[in-house]
């Protein structure tokens, strides 16, 4: 009885081949991934969302990838493809929030120098920025946390930069009167 032939070589090969038939889609995956997964962390509410929102918007790079003129532009368009993404699961998400009688007293947050404090009031913005609707979210990501002009920013959401300082402006008033934040200064 002769065994045969291995199929995970020819798994491995048939994988070598599509993996290498944009080797420069691999150096831009290898060399972008830590800056857009951090772009993907700040639309989600978990690291295993992000993971998964960065893999299909580069999935979706991926199947564009001989249609995309201007390579120096990618970031723009992977940016495009992960709010595209996550707009979509918005508008298919289930709510599961739940209305309680009685609101959780916010934990004081402390600034200084102990690394916990800041680390706390690192969550504490994040939890302020997650409350945010959506598209204002967004707006906030891109302007200061992926350090976009107001310019750059409508250019990525395709909207006009009057929309973008506005919706900026009423999303900062927002976090100013956040309570968790309140506690902070």
């Amino acid at each position: 009885m002769t065994t045969p032939v291995c199929t995970s070589a020819s798994h491995a090969a048939s994988s070598r081949a599509q993996t290498l038939a944009y080797p420069s889609f691999s150096s831009y995956v290898r060399a972008r991934q830590p800056v857009l997964l951090r772009t993907a962390r700040s639309l989600t509410a978990n690291p295993s969302d992000a993971e998964d929102l960065l893999q299909t918007a580069l999935t979706k790079t991926y199947v564009a990838w001989e249609r995309i003129e201007d390579h120096r532009a990618l970031d723009g368009y992977v940016r495009r493809a992960l709010l595209n993404t996550r707009t979509s699961q918005w508008r298919k998400r289930k709510v599961d929030e739940f209305a309680c009688d009685e609101l959780p007293e916010p934990e004081p947050v402390l600034g200084g120098d102990d690394p916990a404090e800041q680390q706390a009031l690192h969550d504490a913005m994040w939890r302020a920025i997650m409350k945010l609707p959506a598209r204002q979210r967004a707006m906030v990501v891109l302007r200061y946390y992926e350090d976009l002009s107001e310019v750059q920013t409508a250019e990525v959401l395709g909207v006009s930069v009057g929309t973008v300082k506005s919706a900026v402006s009423r999303a900062l008033g927002k976090l100013r009167e956040d309570p968790e934040l309140v506690l902070a200064r």
